[in-house]
C-alpha cells in the first residue's frame, strides 16, 4: 500500500468538488472507530466505472476519504450519467433522426434497417459475446417500457442531447420530444400504453419476438435466459393481443413448441428440486416454530411488543425469515419471469393460449398449467406434510413469487377456460388445498411486519379460487373448494380484514378490499353450501331502513321542507357490522353471454358510485323512454355516460365544502324563490300603484297576529310553519316602513337567493366544466340566468317586471308543463291549420273587397274629447270655409249651417272595407272573434236586395269552414295532445309499477314463483346495479378484467347491448325448468334406489346361496337321509293353516 502522505495533483474541477464535500467526510477520518482492515489491498466489492476512472488519481488518498468521495461524485453524477444512457437508447430506437431528410441512410434506418440488423445479431452475439448480447437485450428493454426518475439537472441534459442529435430541426419545448419518444419522466409520470404498443408492434415486425423464442430455447447461460424473458415480458407489457399472435404463430408455424415448452418445462422441474433440495425444516422442528408464533401472536400486540434481547424489533423481519431468501436460487428466482411472462401470454383471456399451455397436440406434451400448480404445492410445502404451517415456508424472500404465481393460474382460469379450470381442480396434487390455506392462515411471522404482502397473496388467492368458479354452471369446482374449507373461519377473515382497516391506512394494500373480495368468493360457495349462507346473513337491523323502490323514487320531490334544513354534520352511529357493510357495497346483476345463455355476476361497487345523487336516480328511472321494442335499456345506456361524470364531478364538489353545502340544498333555495316571487306579487297586486310611507290600516295588525298564530301552531304541530311566519314578517313591513322598502327588500332577497340558487345548480350538473358551448345549450341553464335577469329587472327598472317570475310556476309543476307541451308537441300540425284559416281569411277578404264593399260598415266609439277642443276645433274650420267663400264670391249660408252641427252627421259607423288591407283586418279581427263568423259584424242587408243570396252564402260558408271545421281542428288537435299526454303520463307510472326497468317483464309473470317482482328488481335486475358494473367496467384496468367483465367491456366499446337480459330472467328459467329437471332428478333418484336394492338383493341371494352350500355339504357331511327321498314324507300337521295333505298310496 501506498504511504498517505504522498500527494497528487488533483484535476480543478475534481479539487472544488472535494472540497464542497460536507464535514461529516472529514470527521470520519479522524473518527476513532475507522476499520483499519479498510486498504487499497483490499477493495471495495464493486467498483463502478467511474470509481475506475478516477482510482489514479484516488490513489494516494486514505481509502475511507477515497471511498467517499467516489461515493458522493456518483450521487452527484449518476443522473446525468442516466441522461446520456437514456438518449442512446432513443438513438439506437430511432436512428434515422441523426440523418438529413431525403437521405439514403435515413430512409434505410425508416425501414427498419437498422433495428432489424441489431435484433438479428444479437443471436450471434450470445455465442461470442455474451455481455454485449446482454446490454443488447437490456436496451431494447428499455425501448419499450422507459421511466426514468431524473432530476433537472438530468433533464435539462437530455433536451439539450436530444436537440443536439436527434431535433435539431426543431424549437427545443419543455417536453415535446420526451412525448414523442414515449418516455414517461418522473417518478410520478404515468407510462403512455399506446406509444409503447406502437413500439412493441414495431419491435415485433423486425424480429424481436422471433429472437426471443430463439434465445429461450438455445441459450444455456442463465443471465442471457432472464434477459431474453425481461424482453419477452417488455413485449408483452399492456396486453398487446398482437405480441400474443405472434407468439402463438411461431408456436405453431415452426414446430417450435415442443422445444420451447420442454425448456419452460425443465426450468419448473429444475426449480421444485432445488426448493425440495433446499427445504430442511423437519417436523418437530416446525411444531416448535409454530408453537412460538402461537405464543408470541397470543402474547402483546405487535405494534406495543417490546424486543427480547436477541430479538430484532417488531417492524423488521426476524433473522429466521432471511435464510430461505438467501437459500433461493438461481433455478428458484428465475421463475419469477418465467410465471410472468406465461401470465403476459394469457392476459386479455386469450383462450388459444391458455388451451396451449396445457396441450400443444405434439408428440410429447408439456402441460405447464399442471407444473404450475404444482410449483405453488411445493413453495408451501404442502409435499413435506405442512400444510398448516404455511408461515414456515412462506417469507419476505419468496411471498413476491407465490404472488405471481397466483396470478398466473388465474390467468389461466380466467374467460372462462374451463378446461383448465378442470385441470387445476382434479390435479393430484394440494394446490386447492394450498390455495384455501393461504386465505384462512395468518401467514405469521410474516404478518407481523410485512402485513400488505400477506394481504396482496390473500387478495390474489381469493380471485384464483373466484376464477376457477367463474361462469361454471356445475358446482363440482365449489364443492371441491368446500371440502377442507370451513365457512366459521371463511367469515372470520372477512371480519378481520374489516377491522384491520385502520391499522393499514395509506398502504399499497387496502385490507378492506381484500376482505371484501374474500366475501365475494363466499357469496358464490355460499350458493353450494346452506352452513355459509347462513353464517353470511348480517344480524337484523333495529331500526328498518327505506327501501329503494319505486314508490321512493316516484314520489321523491314530496320530501317536508324540514328535512332539507337539516344540518350537514353526519350525526354518530354505531359501528357497522362488516358482513352489513359489504353487502351494502356488493352488487349483482345478470347477463347474456354470447351462446345467449344467462350467468350472475356478483361485482363490488366502486367508490364513485356513491356519489349518485338521488335527484339523478329519480330523473333517470323518471323520464327514461322506450325503445321501438319497448325497452329502456338504450336510452338507459345512452345517459350513462353522463352519469358517470356527474359521479365523478360531485367526487370532486366534496372537496370544495361551500360549494357543496349550497349544491346540496338546491331545492329548498328554488322553493324560497318561487314563494318570494308570489308574495311580491300579491303586494303589487293589492297595493300598487302605491304611495311612500308607511301604511295606516287597522286590517294589517290583525293579519299579522292570525299569522304569526298560524305559524306558531305549525311550527308545535310539527307542520310546515315557515310560509305563515314569512307573511306575517312581511305584513309587519308593509304596517311599519312602507310598500316600497318592503319590495326592495323582497326583491333583493329573492335575487341574492336565486343567484344561490343558479349556484347550487352549477355545482350539481358541474356546469362550468363542460364549456361554454354546452352552457349555451342548456336549456335549463339557460332559463335560470333569464330569471336573474328578471329579477334585476324587477329590482332595477320597475317592480313590474315581477310578474314574469310567477311563470317560475309552470317549470316546477309537471301538469302544467304538460298544458304546454299540449301545444308545442304537435305544433307543426298547428302552424299549418292557422296557415290554412289565414289562406281562407284572404280569400273571403278579396270576395268582401270585390263584391260585398258596401256591406263592411262598422260601428265604431269615437274617444270623447273635451267640448272646449271640440268647439275650437269646429270653430277654426268654419271661420276657414267662410273665407274661402267670401274670396271666391260664393253664397256660404248653406255651408255654414253645416259646420254649425258637425254632430249630426255622425252617425257611429265607419267603413271598414275601402282597401283589401282593410277587409283583410276586418275579417281576421271580427270574423274570428265573432261565434258566427263575419256576417254577425256586417251590414244587416234586405232580402229584396239583388246581392241577398250572394251575402247568405258568403256567410254560411265562412261559418262553415273557418269557424267549424278550421278552427275546431286547432282546438281538436291541442285537446288530444292533452288527452295523449295524460294517457302516457298514467301509462308511463304503470309501466314503472308493474314492469322490470332492465328485462320488460311484467309482474304477473312473478306471480306463484319463488321470487317475487319485487325481489327482482330489487337483487335480480336492479337498475342502478346495472350502471355501477358499466361504471367499474370503465374505471378498472382492462387487464386486471374477469371474463364477464371483458366480455361487458368488449359490448360497451362496441355498443353491443346483447348483454342486457331481454324479456327473461334467471330465476324464471329455473323455474319453468323446473318441472323437466324435477322429473328427470326424480327418475334419476328411482334409478339410483332400484339399483341399490338390485345390488343389495343380488348381495342377499349371494349370501344366501352360500349359505344353502355350506349347509348341503355340512348335511352330507353329518350322513343325514338324502333330500329327494325325504322330500315325499310329510308329516301330520305340516300343512299351513290346518289344510292337511292327503297322500294317496
Amino acid at each position: 500500500s501506498l504511504s498517505p502522505s504522498v500527494s497528487l495533483c488533483l484535476p480543478l474541477p475534481l479539487l472544488s468538488l472535494f472540497l464542497s464535500l460536507p464535514l461529516s467526510c472529514f470527521n470520519y477520518l479522524s473518527s476513532p472507530s475507522l476499520s483499519p482492515s479498510l486498504s487499497l489491498s483490499s477493495p471495495p466489492r464493486s467498483l463502478s466505472p467511474l470509481s475506475l476512472a478516477l482510482s489514479p488519481l484516488l490513489l494516494t488518498l486514505s481509502p475511507p476519504l477515497s471511498q467517499d468521495i467516489i461515493n458522493t461524485l456518483e450521487e452527484r453524477l449518476k443522473p446525468l450519467v442516466e441522461a446520456e444512457l437514456s438518449v442512446l437508447v432513443d438513438v439506437l430506437h430511432r436512428p434515422e433522426l441523426l440523418f438529413l431528410e431525403g437521405t439514403d441512410a435515413r430512409v434505410r434506418c425508416e425501414t427498419g434497417g437498422f433495428i432489424s440488423k441489431l435484433i438479428q445479431h444479437t443471436k450471434t452475439l450470445m455465442t461470442s459475446e455474451e455481455k454485449l448480447c446482454i446490454k443488447v437485450l437490456r436496451t431494447l428493454q428499455e425501448m419499450l417500457i422507459r421511466k426514468y426518475d431524473f432530476d433537472e439537472k438530468g433533464i435539462t441534459l437530455r433536451k439539450v442531447l436530444m436537440q443536439n442529435y436527434l431535433f435539431n430541426n426543431k424549437k427545443p419545448g419543455s417536453k415535446g420530444e420526451l412525448v414523442e419518444l414515449g418516455v414517461a419522466v418522473g417518478p410520478e409520470a404515468e407510462i403512455d400504453w399506446a406509444t409503447v404498443a406502437a413500439v412493441q408492434c414495431r419491435l415485433d415486425r423486425e424480429g424481436a419476438t422471433k429472437l426471443v423464442t430463439d434465445l429461450i430455447m438455445s441459450t444455456k447461460n442463465d443471465k442471457i435466459f432472464f434477459e431474453s424473458m425481461q424482453l419477452a415480458i417488455c413485449l408483452l407489457e399492456g396486453g398487446n393481443t398482437e405480441i400474443q399472435n405472434s407468439f402463438y404463430k411461431l408456436m405453431m408455424g415452426d414446430n417450435k413448441s415442443e422445444k420451447f415448452f420442454k425448456v419452460l418445462h425443465d426450468r419448473m422441474r429444475g426449480a421444485q428440486q432445488d426448493i425440495k433440495a433446499t427445504v430442511s425444516v423437519n417436523v418437530g422442528e416446525m411444531s416448535n416454530r409454530a408453537q412460538d408464533s402461537k405464543e408470541l401472536d397470543q402474547g402483546v400486540s405487535p405494534q406495543f411488543a417490546v424486543p427480547l434481547p436477541g430479538q430484532p424489533p417488531p417492524g423488521q423481519p426476524p433473522h429466521e425469515q432471511l435464510e430461505p431468501e438467501a437459500e433461493m436460487g438461481p433455478a428458484v428466482m428465475i421463475m419469477k419471469p418465467i410465471m410472468r411472462f406465461l401470465q403476459l401470454l394469457c392476459e386479455n383471456h386469450n383462450q388459444d393460449l391458455q388451451n396451449f399451455l396445457r396441450c400443444q397436440n405434439n408428440k410429447t406434451n408439456y402441460n405447464l398449467v399442471c407444473e404450475t400448480l404444482q410449483f405453488l404445492d411445493i413453495m408451501c410445502g404442502s409435499t413435506t406434510g405442512g400444510l398448516g404451517l404455511l408461515g414456515l415456508y412462506i417469507n419476505e424472500g419468496n411471498v413476491g413469487l407465490i404472488t405471481q404465481t397466483l396470478e398466473t393460474l388465474t390467468e389461466y382460469c380466467q374467460g372462462p377456460c374451463q378446461e383448465n379450470q378442470t385441470c387445476i381442480v382434479t390435479h393430484e396434487s394440494n394446490g386447492i388445498d394450498i390455495i384455501t390455506a393461504l386465505i384462512l392462515n395468518d401467514i405469521s411471522p410474516l404478518c407481523r411486519y410485512r402485513m400488505e404482502m400477506v394481504l396482496q397473496l390473500k387478495d390474489n388467492a381469493s380471485k384464483l379460487l373466484l376464477a376457477l368458479m367463474e361462469s361454471r354452471h356445475d358446482n363440482e369446482n365449489a364443492e371441491r373448494i368446500l371440502f377442507n374449507l370451513r365457512p366459521q373461519e371463511l367469515i372470520e377473515v372477512i371480519k378481520k380484514a374489516y377491522h384491520q382497516e385502520k391499522d393499514c391506512e395509506g398502504g399499497e394494500v387496502s385490507p378492506r378490499e381484500v376482505g371484501h373480495n374474500i366475501y365475494i368468493l363466499a357469496l358464490q360457495l355460499a350458493r353450494h353450501n346452506k352452513v355459509l349462507l347462513h353464517l353470511l346473513k348480517p344480524p337484523k337491523r333495529t331500526q328498518e331502513e327505506g327501501e329503494e323502490g319505486i314508490s321512493s323514487m316516484l314520489n321523491l320531490n314530496n320530501r317536508p321542507l324540514s328535512q332539507m334544513l337539516k344540518s350537514s354534520v353526519p350525526a354518530e352511529t354505531e359501528a357497522e357490522d362488516p358482513l352489513e357493510y359489504y353487502e351494502k357495497h356488493t352488487a349483482q346483476i345478470e347477463i347474456v353471454r354470447e351462446d345467449r345463455s344467462m350467468e350472475q355476476i356478483v361485482f363490488p361497487v366502486h367508490s364513485i358510485c356513491e356519489f349518485l345523487t338521488e335527484e339523478s336516480k329519480h330523473r333517470v328511472f323518471t323520464t327514461t323512454e322506450q325503445d321501438e321494442q319497448g325497452s329502456k335499456v338504450s336510452d338507459f345506456f345512452e345517459q350513462s355516460t353522463f352519469l358517470h361524470n356527474e359521479m365523478e364531478w360531485q367526487k370532486k364538489l366534496r372537496s370544495m365544502p361551500l360549494l357543496y353545502w349550497f349544491s346540496r340544498r338546491m331545492t329548498l333555495w328554488g322553493s324560497i324563490s318561487f314563494n318570494l316571487a308570489v308574495f311580491i306579487n300579491l303586494i303589487i297586486a293589492v297595493f300598487y300603484p302605491h304611495h311612500s310611507g308607511a301604511v295606516e290600516s287597522p286590517v294589517l295588525p290583525i293579519l299579522f297576529w292570525a299569522m304569526l298564530a298560524l305559524a306558531l301552531v305549525g311550527m308545535f304541530s310539527q307542520r310546515n310553519g315557515l310560509r305563515p311566519l314569512s307573511v306575517a314578517l312581511i305584513l309587519r313591513s308593509i304596517y311599519h316602513f312602507g310598500i316600497g322598502p318592503t319590495l326592495l327588500t323582497l326583491g333583493t332577497l329573492n335575487l341574492i337567493n336565486k343567484i344561490v340558487f343558479l349556484v347550487s345548480f352549477v355545482g350539481n350538473r358541474g356546469t362550468f366544466i363542460r364549456g361554454y358551448r354546452a352552457m349555451v345549450m342548456d336549456v335549463e341553464f339557460m332559463y335560470h340566468v333569464v330569471y336573474v335577469l328578471t329579477s334585476t329587472l324587477g329590482l332595477c327598472v320597475h317592480e313590474l317586471f315581477y310578474s314574469i317570475l310567477l311563470f317560475d310556476l309552470i317549470y316546477r309543476e309537471e301538469t302544467l308543463f304538460n298544458v304546454i307541451k299540449s301545444v308545442t308537441r304537435n305544433g307543426r300540425s298547428i302552424l299549418l291549420t292557422a296557415l290554412l284559416a289565414l289562406i281562407l281569411v284572404y280569400l273571403f277578404s278579396i270576395v268582401g273587397f270585390l263584391c260585398l264593399k258596401d256591406d263592411f260598415i262598422m260601428e265604431v266609439d269615437h274617444l270623447p274629447q273635451p267640448k272646449e277642443l271640440e268647439l275650437g276645433a269646429h270653430g277654426e274650420a268654419a271661420q276657414d270655409f267662410l273665407n274661402s267663400c267670401s274670396g271666391d264670391q260664393v253664397s256660404c249660408t248653406a255651408g255654414a249651417s253645416l259646420l254649425a252641427v258637425p254632430e249630426e252627421e255622425d252617425d257611429g259607423t265607419e267603413r271598414a272595407c275601402d282597401t283589401l288591407l282593410m277587409c283583410i283586418v276586418t275579417v281576421l279581427n271580427h270574423g274570428l272573434r265573432n261565434g258566427g263568423g263575419v256576417g254577425d259584424v256586417l251590414r244587416k242587408p234586405s232580402k229584396d236586395e239583388s246581392l241577398f243570396p250572394a251575402r247568405v252564402v258568403y256567410d254560411l260558408l265562412f261559418y262553415f269552414i273557418v269557424i267549424i271545421i278550421v278552427l275546431n281542428l286547432i282546438f281538436g288537435v291541442i285537446i288530444d295532445t292533452f288527452a295523449d299526454l295524460r294517457s302516457e303520463k298514467q301509462k308511463k307510472e304503470e309501466i314503472l309499477k308493474t314492469t322490470c326497468f332492465i328485462c320488460g317483464l311484467e309482474r304477473d309473470k312473478f306471480d306463484n314463483k319463488t321470487v317475487s317482482f319485487e325481489e327482482h328488481i330489487k337483487m335480480e335486475h336492479n337498475i342502478w346495479n346495472y350502471l355501477y358494473f358499466i361504471v367499474l367496467v370503465r374505471e378498472k384496468n382492462k387487464t386486471d378484467y374477469t371474463g364477464p367483465e371483458s366480455y361487458v367491456a368488449m359490448m360497451i366499446k362496441n355498443k353491443n347491448l346483447d348483454w342486457f337480459p331481454r324479456m327473461q330472467a334467471m330465476s324464471l328459467v329455473v323455474t319453468e325448468g323446473d318441472g323437466e329437471q324435477n322429473e328427470m332428478r326424480n327418475l334419476q333418484d328411482r334409478l339410483n334406489s332400484t339399483m341399490k336394492l338390485v345390488t343389495h338383493l343380488t348381495t342377499q341371494l349371494t349370501e344366501l346361496k352360500e349359505q344353502m352350500t355350506e349347509q348341503r355339504k355340512r348335511r352330507q357331511r353329518m350322513g343325514f337321509v338324502d333330500v329327494q327321498s325325504s322330500a315325499g314324507t310329510v308329516p301330520p300337521g305340516a300343512g299351513v293353516g290346518g289344510n292337511h295333505q292327503i297322500v294317496k298310496t
